[in-house]
């Protein structure tokens, strides 16, 4: 049996060898029962390869768009999760192939081990400590004293002992922000006098910048939810810093750094390199069609996702990635912008070698594609003849 899937190293893709020899096993084929699965297995998979000159690119637009216009234009509030959005349907889907740089509902789901992920309290406690608090968390009121230029803060008792903070804190993270000088004015006021020549406008500024401080937790993550699934607790979070909660797993070890997933593509590329963003990019935008109800192969995302990231950075589909990047003129001034390209392709000298679908339907020529891609020509009186 082994020498006969030897020879098959040749026609069959490894997984699909494995995963025969797997049935073959489980079931004790007999010999002729192997060779007839074989010939059918062999069958099928020489049928469903992708023909010389088929359109692929086409075939994979058609098969995206399509479904696409059944999609939902709205965001929604994930079901059971308080003040969480998250942007489903078509403006995600937009987001994906338009490689925006900031997602318009940035998310990250992380995974527990240990006993924080059968355990709430624990689990709690690992989102306390990541999620971001600043000092405008845990002010009941915040007054500018004109006269004095001052800035008078109120905590709140109630907040402070949630977020397990004390007024000391809170000042020690003021004082080394360098904004002013810190005084405890009672109990659970504080007050923050910047330099006299400060004007109006500057003590408004000053003033947002000392509630935008951070006091703990993860920059960027600013809501972390509990939610218990079915292998245990896991965290959803409102926004995202994807090497920021990879530094956290040497201080909090319940986080598992194997299982940590964010939204954003660009923070994927940057921190685990641009094969794990081509990654990131499939399942993203599977998870957003399947989301739909919508069934689409996974070969046409992944097409898209290859040449999304073929040049080992994240390009969008449009006129500032790959449609503007081509490298004939006909095909970039058919998409948009037809003017400019044509006088930057005129002043340059440009040649277009004509090798693409679109620059040869512009001028009537045959397209490079199934029939067209060759050169061979018959001789259709002599074979008629002969």
């Amino acid at each position: 049996m082994d020498k006969r899937f030897k020879e098959l190293q040749d026609v069959l893709p490894q997984s699909i060898i494995e995963e025969v020899k797997t049935k073959v096993l489980k079931y004790k084929l007999k010999e002729e029962e192997l060779n007839k699965v074989i010939s059918e297995v062999v069958k099928a998979y020489q049928n469903s390869l992708v023909e010389p000159g088929e359109a692929v690119g086409t075939v994979s637009a058609q098969s995206i768009g399509e479904p696409g216009t059944q999609m939902t234009l709205r965001t929604f509030h994930y079901a059971g999760v308080r003040e969480l959005n998250v942007t489903l349907g078509l403006p995600r889907l937009i987001e994906i192939l338009d490689a925006r740089r900031n997602p318009s509902t940035p998310m990250m789901v992380i995974h527990l081990r240990g006993e924080a992920r059968n355990n709430r309290e624990k689990a709690t406690d690992v989102a306390r400590k990541l999620e971001q608090i600043s000092v405008e968390n845990v002010a009941k009121s915040v007054s500018i004293d004109w006269v004095t230029r001052s800035i008078t803060i109120e905590l709140d008792p109630e907040m402070l002992g949630d977020k397990r903070l004390t007024v000391e804190q809170v000042m020690k993270a003021i004082e080394a922000s360098k904004l002013g000088a810190v005084e405890r004015i009672d109990e659970w006021r504080i007050a923050v006098r910047l330099p006299m020549a400060s004007d109006f406008n500057k003590l408004t500024r000053q003033s947002q910048k000392i509630l935008n401080i951070r006091l703990r937790g993860v920059k960027g993550l600013k809501r972390v939810v509990v939610r218990k699934e079915e292998e245990g607790y896991v965290l959803h979070v409102s926004g995202s810093n994807l090497s920021g909660v990879l530094e956290k797993c040497i201080e909090i070890p319940e986080i598992d750094p194997t299982r940590v997933f964010t939204n954003n593509i660009y923070e994927v590329a940057s921190v685990l390199g641009i094969e794990a963003a081509r990654t990131a990019i499939i399942e993203e935008a599977v998870k957003t069609l399947e989301e739909q109800g919508l069934d689409v192969d996974k070969r046409h995302i992944m097409l898209v996702a290859d040449l999304m990231t073929m040049t080992g950075r994240i390009r969008q589909i449009g006129r500032h990635g790959i449609s503007g990047e081509k490298s004939s003129v006909l095909a970039r001034a058919s998409f948009e912008v037809t003017t400019k390209h044509l006088l930057e392709a005129g002043a340059k000298g440009e040649i277009d070698e004509l090798r693409g679908v679109t620059e040869n339907v512009v001028i009537g020529q045959v397209i490079p594609l199934g029939s067209g891609m060759t050169r061979l020509l018959q001789n259709l009186i002599q074979t008629y003849q002969g």
